[in-house]
């Protein structure tokens, strides 16, 4: 179970991130951060994401439409 989840479904770029670029800062480090966006960039988004900001990206899912991007909070 994430510490936090961000519903971004239904969001295009570059909602998704900015909303989660908010939301990290309320996960304590080492927690995650869940975030679920129907915007199929949100997948390269969130691994750029990651690569920019330090955090973790555990993993990526996509289900019936809805992409999942599990992400720790490094620092």
């Amino acid at each position: 179970m994430a510490d936090k989840t961000v519903d971004a479904r239904g969001d295009n770029c570059p909602i998704p991130i900015l909303k989660a670029k908010k939301a990290i800062g309320e996960v304590p480090v080492g927690g995650t951060l869940e975030v679920l966006a129907t915007d199929p960039g949100s997948v390269p988004d969130f691994r750029a994401f990651c690569q920019q900001t330090g955090n973790t990206l555990l993993e990526q899912t996509e289900t019936g439409g809805v992409y999942r991007s599990l992400i720790k909070r490094v620092g």
